[in-house]
C-alpha cells in the first residue's frame, strides 16, 4: 500500500533527523532506519498498530522516541505526523480533517 507524508511531516522528520545527527553523527541515519522499518510495517498491516481515535492510528518507532500517526485510507496510507512522543505530541491534531 502507497504511504504518503503529509508536507508538514516532511519537515518534522528532517528535524528530527538534523537533532540526531547534530548530537552524535550517525545516528540520524539510524532514526531514518528505523522510520523506514515502521512505515513498512504499517504499509503492510495498516491495522496492526493501536487506535489512538476512530480514524488515526499510532506506529511507534523502536529505538527512539518518537510515533508516527497515520490513517489507512481506501488506497493509501495518510501520515499526519511523526512527533517526539515527549514534546507535545498533539501538535499535529489539526492536520486531520476528520478533527474538524
Amino acid at each position: 500500500m502507497k504511504v504518503r507524508f503529509v508536507s508538514t511531516t516532511q519537515q518534522e522528520v528532517r528535524d528530527a533527523f538534523d537533532w540526531y545527527e547534530k548530537e552524535m553523527p550517525g545516528v540520524g541515519y539510524k532514526f531514518l532506519e528505523q522510520l523506514d522499518r515502521t512505515v513498512q510495517r504499517i504499509a503492510h498491516y495498516p491495522e496492526s498498530c493501536a487506535e489512538y481515535s476512530k480514524e488515526i492510528r499510532r506506529a511507534l518507532l523502536n529505538r527512539f522516541p518518537y510515533g508516527l500517526w497515520y490513517c489507512a485510507e481506501r488506497d493509501e496510507i495518510v501520515v499526519y505526523a511523526v512527533a517526539h512522543l515527549h514534546r507535545q505530541p498533539r501538535h499535529w491534531i489539526d492536520r486531520n480533517p476528520s478533527s474538524k
